[in-house]
């Protein structure tokens, strides 16, 4: 008889021979290296059309500040906005979301742009202009002279290692100069002074008013005229170099004035009579004008009793 449990075994060992026989591995190929050659691809160099193209949208981007400041002016001066805004002032904050004040910063930052074109040194040397507001607004702030800000930009550019500065560099430059050329202010309060717009936004339409000086700083006063205060720079004004009697009647005559302005809905030949002695830098009245002003007074029910 055959023995079972001998074939099983065999039949076994034969399982188990053919099963290590399918578990070898086969052996590892290396892998090949594939080299690739790219062609280089050459950079087209700019046409002359292009590079004139290049050269004129830089200048934009870099004049930018500049042709809004100057589009502002414009805006200003032909009275474009007076078909929906009663005021300037008005008219930026709703229209670009400006305050008063950031929209004549960008004005005078034209003004001061304008001036460096003017005044910087032309030996041969390339300075470079600003390209932001931001670098010029301690110029439009500080009370120096064209030539003097020409100065101070020159000073920057050479602190910057030839570039354009900061705006903090700047500052730093108007700084010392202003410590080193401080002139002590010649004016003196309750002093009558006539306005001198040169290029000063502020006092544009103020040319030959008169006001009185209710606050001397630094560098610069506050004025009072019939029609509001204006801080301006020293050299913005000229002194009317009136006697004391004579200033003390010309502060009593402005009082009077803005009294009349402050009056509500009055009519507009107030403003008429307003502005011409607004701008009539004397110490007394003709006897004409004497009674006119007396006269609107009496209208709006405006007691005046002069000081002595």
């Amino acid at each position: 008889m055959n023995n079972p449990s001998s074939r099983r075994m065999k039949s076994t060992h034969s399982d188990s021979k053919q099963t290590k026989l399918t578990k070898k591995q086969p052996k590892q190929e290396q892998a090949e290296v594939i080299t690739v050659e790219v062609a280089a691809v050459g950079v087209p160099e700019l046409t002359q059309e292009e590079q004139c193209d290049r050269l004129l949208l830089e200048e934009k981007v870099e004049t930018a500040f500049y042709a809004a400041g100057k589009a502002l002016m414009e805006l200003r001066d032909r009275r474009l906005y007076r078909s929906t805004h009663k005021t300037f002032e008005e008219y930026c904050r709703d229209r670009f979301g400006y305050s008063r004040d950031a929209a004549y910063l960008k004005m005078s930052a034209t003004t001061v742009y304008e001036n460096l074109q003017k005044h910087l040194p032309t030996n041969g040397r390339q300075i470079p202009l600003p390209t932001s507001e931001r670098q010029v607004r301690s110029l439009a702030k500080a009370e120096l002279e064209a030539s003097q800000q020409a100065y101070v930009w020159e000073q920057a550019v050479e602190e910057a290692g030839n570039k354009i500065p900061s705006g903090r560099i700047v500052q730093s430059v108007v700084d010392r100069i202003r410590e080193r050329t401080k002139i002590p202010n010649p004016y003196r309060e309750g002093e009558i002074c006539i306005l001198i717009p040169k290029d000063n936004p502020d006092l544009r339409g103020k040319g030959g008013c008169w006001g009185v000086i209710i606050h001397v700083g630094d560098y610069s006063c506050t004025v009072q005229t019939w029609d509001g205060e204006y801080t301006v720079k020293i050299e913005h004004l000229k002194s009317l170099e009136l006697l004391d009697d004579d200033c003390k009647s010309m502060q009593q005559l402005c009082m009077r004035l803005r009294r009349l302005h402050q009056v509500a809905d009055h009519d507009p030949s107030v403003d008429w009579l307003l502005q011409g002695l607004g701008k009539q830098a004397k110490p007394y009245l003709s006897s004409l004008q004497a009674k006119l002003l007396v006269a609107v007074e009496r209208e709006y029910k405006i007691e005046w009793k002069q000081k002595k």
